[in-house]
């Protein structure tokens, strides 16, 4: 069962954001201004990855 689509924290009424969903095993990411748009999907390591490397990025 996934959660409901959450906000990322850092959103700041731009438009430029994320949502993100959870189920016990995986992790969805859609960009909020296209909710019917495409969904990405991790398992727990590949989003840890991913979340790695947009920290690493983030300036």
């Amino acid at each position: 069962m996934w959660s409901e689509w959450r906000k990322g924290s850092r959103s700041n009424g731009t438009g430029n954001c994320v949502e993100v969903a959870v189920s016990a095993d995986a992790f969805r990411v859609r960009d909020s201004k296209n909710a019917a748009g495409p969904v990405l999907e991790f398992d727990g390591r590949a989003m840890a990855i991913f979340l790695a490397g947009v920290k690493r990025d983030a300036v």
